[in-house]
């Protein structure tokens, strides 16, 4: 393999735009905010969801004799796309795509995606995988949402590992529910689901594994993959709405720019031009006396914070 893949956000604007430049056709991201069956079925046509969790280590959600919840149906694999997930870091793109090329019928994926399906359906899971990690375009499509890291810890660290967090993917194909995870050895099967009863079985199969959490466990993310909203507005003549969708777009274009610069040289520049305007203000007394009065606000606020005096002014 040729390159690395980073991590990227849980975050409807890069995910709409990620498969848009992938070459995919009038679908976008929608977060919900809640589990309720009927914000899914105000998306309709609603293609599938992408569901972020922390990845327990002390429990597995699966063993070899099945998961907690549904049953794995091995021969699945056969007639939809599933792919093993061969690499860190690569599970969101994973999970998004697992629910874009199992639509076909009813989206446009774009002629790179329908070759890249085409070539891998015939290869079982694991070689899935293998491709979809290898793939230049996908990789550097994904890279090109992951957020600039101009410095680089390499300080060693210590205390507790940090929490892992897993994207996986809901869709009903073949009048099935099928949870698709790329760390399990096969699609899990959640039983009977046609496009309608999605909206309310995938949420009582999320209910059921959010509440094998601690109460106290808050840090879940769901995003929706359905067609454009802009679509409907046109089809409807809905101006406001279609406002609305155009507006949040220049919005996601603005941030996912925000996500891709670097703001080190920009940082730079403006404390050069802050130091030099104190010189020119009172010349190299005003200065070092701005520079020591800074570092003794910082002292007093570091003081306040060890002693826990709540908020402080860091000046």
């Amino acid at each position: 393999m040729s390159g690395g893949w980073n991590t990227i956000e849980s975050d409807a604007g890069v995910f709409t735009s990620l498969i848009e430049n992938l070459g995919v056709k009038d679908v976008q991201f929608e977060e919900l905010i809640t589990l309720d069956p009927s914000d899914l079925l105000s998306l309709q046509p609603l293609y599938g969801v992408i569901f972020l969790f922390k990845y327990p280590t002390d429990r597995p959600y699966a063993t070899p004799d099945g998961p907690l919840d549904g049953s794995f149906d091995h021969s699945a694999s056969e007639n939809i796309f599933f792919a093993a997930q061969t690499i860190q870091n690569a599970c969101a793109t994973q999970a998004l795509l697992s629910v874009l090329m199992n639509k076909t019928d009813n989206v446009d994926i774009g002629t790179q995606m329908k070759d890249f399906r085409e070539f891998t359906m015939v290869l079982p899971p694991e070689f899935r995988g293998e491709a979809l990690s290898n793939s230049d375009l996908i990789r550097e499509v994904h890279n090109s949402f992951a957020r600039s890291s101009p410095f680089i810890d390499e300080t060693q660290k210590t205390g507790e590992p940090e929490d892992a967090f897993h994207f996986i993917a809901y869709t009903p194909v073949n009048g099935k529910l099928y949870e698709l995870d790329g760390l399990q050895p096969a699609p899990i099967s959640h039983g009977d689901c046609s496009e309608d009863d999605f909206p309310s079985k995938v949420v009582d199969v999320l209910q059921r594994r959010i509440a094998r959490y601690d109460a106290t466990e808050i840090r879940f993310n769901l995003l929706a993959m359905c067609r454009d909203l802009r679509v409907r507005a046109q089809e409807f003549g809905d101006e406001e709405l279609l406002a609305r969708e155009e507006r949040k777009r220049r919005d996601w274009q603005f941030e996912n720019a925000l996500r891709r610069h670097n703001f080190v040289g920009f940082a730079g520049e403006v404390l050069k031009g802050v130091v030099d305007a104190k010189l020119k203000e009172g010349g190299q007394e005003a200065y070092d006396k701005w520079v020591k009065e800074s570092l003794e606000r910082r002292k007093t606020a570091e003081k306040a914070l060890r002693r826990g005096d709540g908020d402080v002014d860091m000046g």
